[in-house]
């Protein structure tokens, strides 16, 4: 992290900060305010998600105690009641932070050593707003009992690890890459049976994107055009990255580190480099490969020859370091090439985050409404079939477009990617942050900032604190779609209700 810090300081020789003394100037921070209200905030989402998380089925720790009441009846409502207080405590910081970044009160290395006291506590925690830790370690505990992953579900297991296994994956096979895998296996060959020390450990595993991604950002910027505090601010301090990546925690926090910090080793001449580099991160998620055609036009812009042969050329020479670098993944996790039909898993969740699955449910219930008997299932298969046309044939547009190489096409890149999270057929929320890690380092406006501000909010709490979706609790989401809105409107106008007293005037004197 010091040589993030250092990366970050030599980003910003023109952004100057207030001299202070003490703690502020050892944190860079303008103000306490925002870090510590952060903090309380983990530490209170901490204390709730271990009753309402998705904690584990039989606690070694809590049961046969006291506190296990924690996670019961009035007890567990309580905790739930808890953990979205210390959401809101988060979300809350966070818009302090943003109003400290427009200003410009706020540099590189105050907005990173915000998010780090933010993230501190939530290291420990229990996987918060999902369970999908459970399956990571019950995916890489399968190959070391002799099953392999892609062909076997966690059911095949015995004892406490398939028992904290979601419903949805527990006959699932692996739907990641080799090298996540390979990940796996190495945290579960460490922790065994030990679901607590699993997470932590898997959780650290995963913390070594939000390290790549760190270094890569005050690169990117430059190249991007972006201003590294807001790039930091909408990519780390972002509550989607404390809460879900890594309080999840998702293996897409690996993937958005190695995808960001490969993107850089291209836009700084190191092509092949590179491309091995977003080649693991298509290793661990298959949808990081949608950058690799966008990644060789830069790589063709910089050789000799006409268009057609500088491309042809780049796609010959990046194909050839995506073989090598896919195939020594492989070999490490031993594994074959089992997960190109298994990665299609997730495609059984239906809910309407995915753009085209909402519009196909929502057409399925016009038609009932006015003829009944109807299945939702064919409406939902033909909108995914549309959607998936129209994303590949934007996806070519951009590509096309995309092919004078430089930071026009990293920039497009993050829009395919974007683009894919919401016309996937299944889509969960921590899929933005693939396109995120990319345009967070380009030019935003502080009303782009508000929008990102509200598609966030809406993003974590799409689920509840036990990783069950919310999609379809209408007025739970009206509900915190009006305070996302506060939450956007307030990050440009400090009282947007109007709350605060006014001045009166009398004469010519104020009176407060």
């Amino acid at each position: 992290m010091a040589l993030a810090t250092d990366l970050i300081e030599a980003e910003l020789p023109t952004m100057a900060e207030p001299r202070r003394g003490g703690v502020l100037q050892r944190l860079g921070s303008p103000g306490l305010k925002p870090l510590l209200l952060g903090l309380a905030g983990s530490l209170v989402l901490v204390i709730g998600g271990l009753g309402a998380g998705g904690v584990l089925v039989h606690d070694p720790i809590l049961n046969n105690t006291p506190l296990a009441a924690w996670r019961f009846g009035h007890g567990y409502d309580l905790a739930v009641m808890v953990t979205y207080a210390g959401l809101l405590l988060e979300i809350w910081a966070w818009v302090l932070l943003g109003r400290d970044v427009l200003s410009r009160r706020a540099g590189g290395r105050a907005v990173l050593s915000t998010a780090v006291a933010w993230i501190l506590p939530i290291l420990v925690s229990p996987p918060l707003f999902t369970r999908d830790p459970y399956s990571y370690i019950a995916y890489g505990t399968l190959p070391l009992r002799g099953f392999d992953p892609y062909s076997h579900g966690p059911n095949v297991l015995s004892g406490p690890i398939p028992n904290n296994v979601h419903w949805f994956w527990l006959d699932t096979p692996a739907p990641y890459g080799p090298l996540f895998v390979a990940v796996a296996k190495a945290v579960a060959s460490v922790t065994g049976q030990n679901m607590i020390a699993g997470v932590i450990l898997m959780r650290l595993a995963m913390l070594v994107g939000l390290v790549l991604l760190v270094v890569a950002l005050p690169g990117l910027c430059r190249h991007l055009g972006g201003r590294l505090p807001v790039a930091l601010w909408l990519a780390v301090a972002n509550p989607v990255m404390v809460i879900h990546l890594i309080g999840g925690p998702h293996n897409d926090l690996l993937l958005v580190g190695l995808l960001s910090a490969g993107t850089l080793l291209v836009l700084n001449r190191k092509h092949g480099p590179g491309i091995a580099m977003v080649t693991m991160a298509m290793a661990v998620k298959a949808t990081a490969g949608f950058a690799l055609p966008f990644l060789v036009l830069v790589w063709a812009a910089r050789l000799e020859g006409s268009q057609r042969t500088r491309i042809l050329k780049a796609i010959a020479a990046g194909f050839g370091v995506f073989l090598v670098t896919f195939a020594a993944c492989s070999l490490v996790a031993g594994l074959g090439l089992g997960w190109l039909t298994a990665m299609f898993a997730p495609t059984n969740i239906t809910n309407w985050l995915s753009l085209p699955t909402g519009v196909g449910e929502f057409a399925a219930t016009v038609v009932n409404w006015m003829f009944g008997g109807v299945q939702s299932t064919p409406y939902v298969i033909a909108a995914r079939a549309i959607g998936g046309l129209i994303f590949l044939v934007v996806a070519f547009k951009q590509w096309i477009a995309a092919r004078e190489g430089g930071a026009d096409a990293v920039r497009r890149a993050g829009i395919v990617l974007m683009l894919f999270a919401l016309l996937s057929p299944a889509t969960l929320p921590w899929y933005f942050t693939w396109g995120m890690a990319l345009l967070a380092a380009v030019a935003w406006t502080a009303r782009g900032m508000a929008i990102a501000m509200f598609a966030s909010i809406f993003l974590i709490v799409v689920a509840f604190p036990d990783g069950e979706v919310s999609l379809y609790a209408f007025g739970y989401l009206i509900l915190v779609l009006g305070g996302a809105l506060l939450a956007a409107v307030s990050l440009r106008k400090p009282d947007p209700l109007g709350l605060r007293r006014k001045p009166r005037l009398v004469g010519t004197a104020v009176e407060a």
